[in-house]
């Protein structure tokens, strides 16, 4: 099947969105144990400041020298650079090169993990402030796309948890979910 990757961003981040909308506590735990919900979403934020100074070509160097601090207003840092990263995406070619820490890979590769990366904290986000944790079911096709031919390396690469056991009868959200090491079973 092929994806839209620049409508399942769009997608990803009024997900995402919808969940900081619903934020009482910001001090609230997340299912990662080592964030709250102000640091999941402060994150997410900076994930979407680096956007635009990497699809102009700049190296990670360059690009952390533009990476200005966020204000404590967080929700409002998350609607202004959900824009700006939204709207970069728009313009870039799909075989542009882009820095990353470890290494180059195209515009339509880093997008790809950019809406995985959104896709995964909208749950997690959803889970920490107790509203709907159902995500759009095209998205979540999409990003088992990226995530699954990547199980082993993800498994090894200490950026989530270790898998969490799930059958092939429960639905695929829970299965990406169990493959980045959640369990929406708790």
């Amino acid at each position: 099947m092929t994806y839209d990757w620049l409508e399942l961003n769009k997608q990803a981040h009024a997900e995402f969105g919808r969940r900081v909308s619903a934020i009482r506590d910001w001090n609230a735990p997340t299912p990662d144990s080592e964030w709250n919900v102000r640091d999941l979403v402060r994150h997410v934020v900076i994930e979407q400041q680096w956007v635009l100074p990497l699809l102009k070509g700049l190296t990670l160097a360059e690009a952390e020298a533009t990476i200005a601090p966020l204000c404590d207003d967080l929700a409002g840092e998350w609607r202004r650079y959900s824009w700006l990263a939204t709207d970069a995406w728009q313009s870039i070619p799909a075989d542009a090169p882009i820095h990353l820490s470890y290494g180059m890979v195209t515009a339509a590769g880093y997008l790809r993990e950019v809406v995985s990366d959104v896709t995964i904290h909208s749950w997690d986000l959803a889970r920490a402030v107790a509203t709907d944790e159902a995500l759009d079911d095209h998205l979540v096709e999409a990003v088992w796309t990226v995530f699954e031919p990547q199980k082993d390396m993800l498994a090894t690469s200490g950026l989530y948890a270790a898998s969490v056991a799930a059958g092939k009868n429960v639905p695929l959200q829970s299965r990406l979910l169990a493959l980045t090491g959640r369990d929406d079973r708790r």
